[in-house]
């Protein structure tokens, strides 16, 4: 089996699937994308397809190690997502042509089902944001994820009233799902460290789950300073790249949780090895997924096989873009895709009114000053 092509397409709502192509019929399927880049990812793809041309697909752990070792310049977000999606597309084409889920190539499954979350929002009227929680507990689901709303962007220094909002809203959203929820709470990386101290403290007695990117993640030792100041477990990975990035966070003990995304960390092989590393330092592993159902199947072949996994975030199971979509059941898991490669098979008629996206990143700006701030 050779590789004769690659095909790359935007999907809404703001994703990038890609297709690769070989001479035996079998396509691998995967999802490049960096969330407000994919015609960058796409272009960064195509740069790839001149080493893959003829190559065999299955030798994808050889392949991983020449793109990013010859690329030079290595890790960063465009080239990784670009480097993640292919690979999932390789791990597909090579479990289809053994008649395996990749899961089995791996070593075989150390879990039957998976246990998913998903956001519920934050800002905006607490009254949505506590309907749309009961409407995902109605559904099955034992676990979500929130931020912090404190009425505007938070400040570098914070008043005791943004701070007291914040806990407040969190509590009514608790109370509303009741103790055996799991609530974790995504600071996002745009709360200062002077803050982020503050909010963490006081919404300690309520037990989020996990408080996701308190600080920027690129701030490991004020990661670690936080983390050593609470004993609520402190997440983050979204935006870190391969094992070499999170090796700092495990050696300062910077997050007991770490969160990899497939299509941006490396893929999956590469997350499994920062599994491995994260085993190794008693830390869990709670996969990142905002985006489409080629990355959720992905990191759901990942999930089975690690023992260290936690949760599973997704927007997406799969509905309006897979044949077969994934199915929660009443506790709040997903079964585990039995059919090879990535378990999972493309609804082109369903796909037909979703291609092409121009979806952008927000632009915020404190009301404040006017001055740019993260989102």
């Amino acid at each position: 089996m050779k590789i004769t092509r690659l095909e790359t397409f935007p999907v809404r709502p703001r994703w990038l699937f890609l297709k690769i192509h070989t001479d035996s019929g079998l396509v691998g399927l995967g999802e490049p994308i960096l969330e407000g880049r994919a015609l960058t990812v796409a272009q960064a793809v195509a740069e790839l397809e001149p080493y893959l041309i003829g190559q065999d697909p299955t030798r994808v752990v050889h392949h991983w190690q020449a793109m990013y070792k010859h690329a030079f310049y290595r890790g960063g977000p465009i080239l990784t997502s670009a480097l993640s999606g292919v690979e999932h597309a390789l791990w597909d084409l090579a479990g289809k042509a053994v008649g395996l889920p990749v899961y089995r190539l791996l070593g075989g499954p150390l879990r039957d089902r998976i246990r998913v979350y998903r956001g519920v929002g934050s800002s905006g009227d607490l009254d949505d944001v506590v309907a749309n929680a009961k409407a995902l507990v109605a559904k099955g689901f034992t676990a979500m994820k929130t931020g912090p709303a404190g009425g505007r962007p938070a400040r570098i220094v914070e008043t005791p009233a943004f701070v007291e909002e914040v806990v407040r809203r969190f509590g009514v959203l608790r109370d509303a799902v009741g103790p055996d929820v799991d609530v974790a709470i995504d600071f996002h990386g745009a709360v200062s460290p002077q803050t982020a101290a503050l909010l963490i403290r006081e919404l300690e007695p309520m037990q989020p789950f996990f408080v996701e990117e308190p600080v920027q993640c690129q701030n490991v030792p004020v990661l670690a300073d936080l983390a050593r100041g609470t004993h609520l477990p402190i997440a983050t990975g979204e935006r870190i790249f391969t094992k070499w990035g999170f090796r700092e966070i495990l050696e300062q003990r910077a997050a007991s949780i770490l969160q990899p995304d497939i299509s941006h960390a490396g893929g999956i092989f590469e997350v499994r090895l920062i599994a491995g590393m994260a085993e190794a330092n008693y830390a869990a592993i709670a996969p990142h997924c905002p985006l489409g159902p080629i990355a959720f199947a992905a990191s759901v072949q990942l999930d089975a096989c690690i023992p260290n996994f936690l949760i599973q975030e997704h927007v997406s199971l799969g509905e309006g873009y897979l044949k077969n979509p994934f199915e929660l059941d009443g506790d709040g898991f997903v079964a585990l895709p039995e059919g090879p490669g990535l378990g999972i098979e493309l609804d082109e008629d369903a796909l037909a009114d979703k291609i092409d996206h121009d979806w952008t990143n927000p632009q915020s700006f404190h009301p404040d000053d006017g001055t740019a701030i993260d989102w």
